[in-house]
């Protein structure tokens, strides 16, 4: 009795943004539970994904586009598909409508995939299930993608077909059913706060002897709401007063929002200013980073979850990080300078404080080393568990 997951956008690209990411886990986790399922365009209809899209899905490397990517001959096939329908493909992966054990939505659905969900939905009995990672496109339209901007409130709307939403935070939580209350739709589904787990860090290697200057890392998208302008004004300010640091940035650029960073970037780089960025890394290489830095810094204005504080600290790397929403809800446990804003000074005053003090650079590391953060496979079974407590709704 298989389970349906839901990854049309994620078997067709290699990007590893946040919501990529936790589709993969659960593909991989639900391996022999789930049985994972995409809309194919060129069909027009619902099928299970085919061998080169698992290799989309089993990638480890870096990606440099987060766009979706069909080769031309799924294309073709598609087209040919259509022309010549067949029985339902996802009618026979279930082997007969009731013996599905529900559905799970991991991704933010695009317009075509919204319509074309009752069909998805028509071939589960058991509970259709979405993920909502956050409402931060609704709450910062100016510095998101417009597309995100003007498709937003339709996608929250979507949600509400769906039997319930595991939210990724509370804060996550809170954003959409206030929405919800905002819109005021009627008898919306239930929302619960499941937050995600981690990957395991690699193997710990033995120390090696300490840079001569230190690193700070910061990983995540270079796009606007990240605020690397912000981050870059602040080492700016600390590289014209004498500080000596390397800034380490990872993350695939946006290319719609994350032009002013990467101008400011260029410019600090031609200054001749020690900063360092070469686009997203793969798993490989973004261990290393994280073994290497001496902290890092994640001036992010608003987060659903906050993935790479969390994997900062559970690798043992403190991170200075604003202390409100998703992040507070991570921050709150140790191992966090929490800042009040995320302006440049503020920014600037908790990096120079992490380099002037080593006392309270290893205080916070220890701190963030006791911390214990639920695993990939401890939050698919969590999620696995709540969905078999529901029930369809009417």
């Amino acid at each position: 009795m298989p389970l349906l997951l839901d990854l049309s956008h994620t078997s067709h690209t290699r990007a590893r943004t946040g919501v990529q990411r936790v589709a993969r886990s659960l593909h991989r986790e639900w391996a022999g539970l789930a049985a994972a399922v995409c809309f194919d365009p060129y069909e027009g209809a619902w099928r299970p994904i085919e061998g080169w899209e698992e290799e989309n899905l089993a990638s480890a490397g870096p990606s440099a586009s987060r766009g979706a990517r069909w080769p031309l001959g799924a294309r073709i096939r598609g087209r040919m598909r259509r022309w010549r329908p067949r029985p339902s493909a996802l009618a026979a992966l279930a082997s007969a409508r009731g013996r599905t054990r529900g559905l799970l939505v991991p991704e933010i659905f695009s317009p075509s995939v919204a319509a074309a969900l009752p069909a998805l939905f028509a071939a589960s009995t058991g509970p259709r299930v979405a993920l909502f990672h956050d409402a931060i496109a609704l709450q910062l339209p100016e510095l998101s993608p417009r597309s995100s901007a003007a498709r937003f409130p339709a996608y929250l709307r979507d949600l509400l077909r769906f039997d319930a939403v595991a939210a990724v935070s509370e804060a996550s939580r809170e954003s959409l059913t206030g929405y919800w209350r905002w819109l005021g739709a009627a008898h919306p589904p239930p929302v619960a706060a499941i937050p995600l787990g981690l990957d395991p860090p690699a193997p710990p290697r033995a120390a090696a002897a300490p840079p001569p200057v230190p690193t700070v890392l910061c990983v995540g998208s270079i796009e606007g709401r990240k605020n690397h302008v912000a981050l870059l004004d602040a080492c700016e300010s600390l590289w014209a007063r004498g500080v000596r640091f390397e800034l380490r940035l990872i993350g695939l650029a946006n290319a719609e929002t994350g032009g002013p960073a990467l101008d400011r970037l260029g410019a600090l780089r031609s200054a001749g200013r020690p900063v360092r960025y070469g686009g997203p890394e793969g798993d490989d290489g973004l261990e290393e980073a994280y073994r290497e830095c001496a902290f890092t810094v994640y001036p992010s204005l608003a987060e659903g979850f906050g993935l790479p504080v969390a994997e900062s600290l559970a690798r043992g790397k403190p991170c200075i990080c604003r202390a409100d929403g998703a992040l507070e809800e991570i921050a709150r446990g140790g191992g966090c300078v929490g800042l009040a804003s995320t302006a440049p000074g503020e920014i600037a005053a908790a990096i120079g404080r992490m380099i002037a003090s080593p006392q309270e650079l290893a205080s916070l590391a220890a701190a963030a080393s006791r911390r214990r953060f639920k695993t990939s496979a401890e939050y698919a079974a969590e999620l696995l568990g709540w969905m078999g407590s529901l029930e369809r709704r009417a």
